[in-house]
């Protein structure tokens, strides 16, 4: 029985091997194996807040998708996006991440006109419950949302993400957004803000979320990513029109290399366990954050959702297509 197994597996490979020299008698070949374009700029500047969206970004640097790309990718933290965009227009930066409503802002305005405009290359976050809070003192006067009437309310930067969803929740829980005040302030300083009173409540995203819960025991009054900002799309990667024309096999490179870290990202293991690097958390407070939702694709019906909550809200002024603005890398 032994002996005639033996024999079985000799004739098939046997079989294999004659298969494989009859491809090569005849001449024929495997279809090569297409390399993608060479770069033209091998070194990109993109910038990144501290913050779990870009989790995909530093997923990609780690595991090598933008080396096997031919690309480095040098990160520069911003405070966020309507800061890095003149950074990005000047030509400080080649790429960065940033609020879709600090984009399209900037393209409706026509500031980037000079630079051919902002083009959006990749998506990054998209809101789920409990990832976009506003936070108070755990043993404040404020109790309920009817409270940060006549409030401060600390939030990254103006006329982003932050402030669209804030104005539109509190709306939505009849409380007129004019009533309270926004003031910038970068995101790692709120926390410590609130417990001495400069602000009355924070807008965090996480890792800081958790650290303010868990450090100071602040408490969440609103959830800025509910009602009429339920799956909101949040942020992305943009550059500008020039770079995406002068350096198209770039951009392509970038696009592919961040699929792949998009991708990933899904394992909440793999986002958890980047963030005592780059986001300055420990390992007890990473396990705790709330995480969006990291989409794999530009969709412009989604982010024209944006374009539409942003003219109701006062942060747009006329209609824009966010169509024109996408560039997208089908050979993915």
């Amino acid at each position: 029985m032994i002996r005639r197994h033996r024999i079985t597996r000799l004739l098939a490979a046997a079989c294999v091997l004659a298969a494989a020299a009859g491809c090569a008698l005849s001449g024929e070949q495997p279809p090569p194996v297409e390399a993608p374009p060479q770069v033209e700029k091998a070194r990109v500047k993109v910038g990144v807040l501290p913050v779990v969206d870009v989790a995909p970004l530093h997923i990609a640097i780690k595991n090598g998708y933008f080396e096997k790309e031919g690309l480095e990718v040098e990160t520069v933290t911003v405070q966020g996006g309507a800061a890095a965009i003149p950074s990005l227009i000047q030509g400080g930066l080649d790429i960065t991440f940033g609020n879709w409503v600090s984009f399209i802002g900037t393209e409706s305005k026509g500031d980037a006109k000079a630079v051919g405009g902002i083009k959006l290359i990749n998506d990054g976050y998209q809101a789920k419950p409990g990832m976009f809070l506003i936070l108070v003192k755990g043993n404040g006067t404020i109790k309920t949302m009817q409270d940060l009437i006549g409030k401060r309310i600390a939030i990254n930067t103006l006329n982003n993400i932050s402030e669209l969803t804030t104005k539109a929740v509190l709306e939505a829980h009849n409380i007129d957004p004019k009533r309270v005040t926004l003031l910038a302030m970068p995101m790692p300083d709120m926390e410590a803000a609130i417990e001495r009173n400069s602000v009355d409540a924070g807008f965090m995203s996480e890792p800081f979320i958790s650290k303010a819960q868990r450090n100071s025991g602040q408490l969440a009054i609103l959830d800025a990513a509910s009602g009429p900002t339920d799956g909101i799309p949040i942020a992305g990667y943009g550059t500008t029109g020039d770079f995406a024309r002068q350096y198209p096999n770039t951009v392509a490179a970038f696009q592919r290399a961040m699929a792949k870290g998009q991708r990933d990202a899904s394992d909440r293991a793999t986002v958890q366990a980047l963030l005592p690097d780059y986001a300055g958390v420990d390992r007890d407070t990473a396990r705790l954050v709330h995480l969006g939702e990291f989409p794999t694709s530009l969709d412009a019906k989604r982010l024209q959702r944006v374009a539409t909550l942003m003219q109701t809200y006062g942060l747009l002024q006329a209609d824009l297509d966010v169509a024109p603005m996408l560039v997208r890398n089908d050979n993915k």
